[in-house]
């Protein structure tokens, strides 16, 4: 069976390497010959890390010899169709979808994070393409709720990200192992936001959890931009901090966090990488998906980083009531990863079922 993936690979963007690795190793394990071609933004280093074949996703003739080669497309996971980064997203993948339309190749939507979608025309073209598709799994409610308010009359089906079906590795961190840290560590993944607000408030709130014997550690999820955050961050503090460095693999990262007290994290796969390592989080949101997320887990209180609702003490304070509940967030976290861990298991067979009937 030959599967082509479509998604935001190639880009470096941790989470969704983490996505493509996922997609992959859960394939694999249920076929071990199946043949997988990524189409990437950077084609060398998808093959060459993952072991699979993979096409500029830039070509348009290299996109449909593929596809047409293929016994089926998947497309996602990730925030694919969404329209706050601009037109251009929505406007690629559903591209690819009707690509595989026209050329009579099935299409699974693989567990993706809906929207925003706000503009008449993403909505057009979203509700047109998703409607012909051949199954069509989203990773939460609210997308799923975006969807059937877009005349979507397509079953649709809620399923795990992928990325919580990772294991996290045997080996230690090598990086860890180097810096000799001997404090428990708060990890803390921060991005780039139209507002800098929130650096001040992380800094404050880390500043403090210094003082009471933690060691601060940032871990960039995508790559320059989030050590650019990182690093704004730290220059607000006053005491020394840690930043993992950007181009560390993804097991690495997963690693990282897992030796973790806790994570604070607007990333969302790092508040994944958290949950999968059962490590407590306090998701920073700006973007709907961050909350959806930590409701899977009974997480909050949620603090939104364009909001004045909260500050580092507010979010000093959150991390206290962790530490005293810790065992019990622990426990929960596990046992739903578990849950959603077969789960992903389960949405892996059902693709591979699409493409063989």
């Amino acid at each position: 069976m030959h599967i082509v993936l479509s998604g935001y690979f190639g880009f470096h963007n941790t989470g969704d390497e983490a996505i493509l690795y996922s997609m992959i190793e859960q394939l694999k394990r249920i076929q071990p010959n199946i043949r997988i071609t990524a189409l990437s933004n950077d084609p060398l280093h998808t093959s060459t890390t993952y072991d699979i074949e993979s096409v500029n996703r830039w070509s348009l003739p290299a996109i449909f010899r593929v596809i047409k080669s293929a016994d089926g497309v998947i497309s996602g996971g990730g925030s694919l169709l969404q329209d706050a980064t601009g037109p251009r997203s929505i406007i690629y993948y559903t591209s690819v979808i009707n690509i595989a339309r026209l050329l009579k190749k099935p299409v699974f939507v693989y567990s993706q994070g809906m929207g925003p979608i706000e503009k008449r025309f993403g909505k057009l073209l979203t509700t047109f393409t998703l409607n012909h598709v051949d199954r069509l799994t989203v990773r939460d409610e609210d997308s799923k709720k975006l969807l059937e308010s877009m005349n979507i009359r397509h079953d649709i089906d809620i399923v795990p990200d992928p990325v919580l079906g990772m294991k996290v590795p045997e080996e230690p961190s090598k990086w860890l192992l180097e810096q000799q840290i001997d404090e428990p560590i708060v990890a803390i993944s921060v991005r780039p936001w139209k507002t800098e607000k929130y650096l001040d408030k992380i800094a404050d709130a880390a500043d403090r959890l210094r003082t009471d014997g933690y060691t601060i550690l940032f871990v960039p999820m995508h790559g320059e931009g989030d050590e650019k955050s990182s690093k704004e961050v730290l220059k607000r503090m006053r005491e020394e901090a840690f930043i993992l460095p950007a181009d560390c693999t993804i097991q690495e990262k997963l690693k990282v966090v897992s030796e973790s007290e806790l994570l604070i994290g607007m990333r969302l796969h790092s508040l994944i990488f958290a949950a999968v390592s059962a490590v407590p989080f306090i998701p920073l949101s700006y973007d709907p998906k961050i909350a959806s997320f930590a409701a899977l887990y009974d997480v909050g209180p949620i603090f939104h980083v364009e909001h004045d609702t909260w500050d580092g003490d507010l979010l000093y304070q959150e991390v206290k009531n962790i530490e005293e509940n810790r065992e019990r967030i622990m426990k929960n976290s596990q046992q739903l990863t578990e849950t959603y861990q077969s789960q992903t298991e389960r949405t892996a067979a059902e693709a591979l079922e699409a493409f063989s009937s």
